[in-house]
C-alpha cells in the first residue's frame, strides 16, 4: 500500500488550499483517514479525521476552517483548509487505516507536503 499526498505549496495568509492523499495497492477496506502537521521545530499533531462511517473531528486550531472529507470509491481524501494563517505552516502528512488481505489492518503514511502560510 502505498499513499500519495499532493496540494500543498505558498499560499498568503487568508488564503486556501486542497490537500489530497490517494491509496494505492492492494486494499480491501479503508478505515479511519486523517491528515497530520509537522510544523518546523515542533512534534507531529493530529490536524483531522474521518472515520469510515463519516464522522469528523478536528483540532481545535483548525475548527471552522478546514474540512477533512473522503472519496472512497478513488481510495482519498481530501483536507479543504480556508482562511489560512502563518502558524498553519507545516509539513502535512496524510494518514490512512488500511485493510489489506495479506497484511489486516494497519496504518500508512504518505510522504508529506509541505505548506507555507505567508506574504
Amino acid at each position: 500500500v502505498q499513499l500519495q499526498a499532493s496540494g500543498g505549496g505558498l499560499v498568503q495568509p487568508g488564503g486556501s488550499l486542497r490537500l489530497s492523499c490517494t491509496a494505492s495497492g492492494s486494499i480491501l477496506r479503508l478505515n479511519a483517514m486523517a491528515w497530520y502537521r509537522q510544523p518546523p521545530g515542533k512534534q507531529r499533531e493530529l490536524v483531522a479525521a474521518i472515520a469510515s462511517v463519516g464522522s469528523t473531528n478536528y483540532a481545535d486550531s483548525v475548527k471552522g476552517r478546514f474540512t477533512i472529507s473522503r472519496d472512497n470509491a478513488k481510495n482519498t481524501w481530501y483536507l479543504q483548509m480556508n482562511n489560512l494563517k502563518p502558524e498553519d505552516t507545516a509539513v502535512y502528512y496524510c494518514n490512512g487505516r488500511i485493510y489489506t488481505l495479506l497484511l489486516g489492518s494497519n496504518d500508512y503514511w504518505g510522504q508529506g507536503t509541505l505548506v507555507t502560510v505567508s506574504s
